[in-house]
């Protein structure tokens, strides 16, 4: 495997499959296969999960509602994909843990640094809920955070399209894909991989970035042995 530790974000609305909203109980299954066929070869890994799919602070804002405590409400979100993933991985008898910025001592362990690392050397993947627990911050922010003080190699960020494209591929069919882009050149052309605060604090760590159709069985194994899935952010 060419990484070791890896840091995988998933977006809230990957959970939903065909759905307008919620949970697919199918798309999580094959989801936690893709994983397990990983934690087979004993890579580490650690995940990041959205919750885009059952409430984005953002839009709440949009419509009115306070900025913090729908920022809040979409951290409760995040716990809850956090919680349906470990079932799900469970299932699959791959052992996880799940821990949270905000403490729910009921559902899951407060993030401790240390504790999470020692997840990760006994082979368990570890869940990341509640994003930084602080509001303003996206859970992008919270991936490259988590990934940074678990000294990740990479982050995954699994998404529904290939990779990163010069326009939004699926409304310009013309649209040209990056098999690799640096972080300077992916500023300067306005592209959109992360927001700017996850983006700069994984350029400022030299952290690489890569991005790829996780719906695609068999794409998450592919890009951790090292093959060229998708589009890879570095220096």
């Amino acid at each position: 495997m060419k990484y070791k530790r890896i840091l995988l974000k998933l977006s809230g609305e990957a959970l939903m499959g065909n759905r307008q909203y919620g949970i697919d109980p199918d798309r999580l299954a094959e989801y936690a296969q893709d994983i397990k066929s990983i934690t087979d070869k004993n890579v580490e890994v650690a995940i990041v999960i959205g919750g885009g799919n059952i409430f984005r602070g953002v839009a709440g804002a949009s419509k009115g509602m306070d900025r913090v405590q729908g920022d809040y409400m979409g951290m409760l979100a995040t716990v809850i994909n956090g919680l349906a993933l470990q079932g799900a991985l469970e299932d699959a008898k791959v052992p996880t843990r799940l821990q949270t910025a905000i403490k729910i001592n009921e559902v899951a362990e407060p993030f401790i640094r240390r504790k999470a690392m020692r997840h990760l050397e006994k082979g368990r993947v570890v869940i990341f809920g509640g994003g930084t627990g602080n509001p303003y911050f996206t859970t992008d922010s919270a991936a490259v955070l988590r990934a940074i003080e678990i000294e990740a190699d990479v982050i995954l960020k699994g998404t529904r399209v290939d990779g990163i494209y010069n326009a939004d591929p699926e409304k310009d069919k013309s649209a040209i894909k990056f098999d690799h882009i640096s972080f300077d050149d992916v500023l300067q052309q306005g592209l959109k991989v992360m927001d700017t605060t996850a983006f700069t604090l994984s350029q400022e760590n030299e952290l690489p970035i890569i991005v790829f159709d996780m719906n695609k069985k068999g794409n998450l194994l592919k890009v951790v042995s090292g093959e060229k899935i998708g589009t890879k952010v570095n220096l």
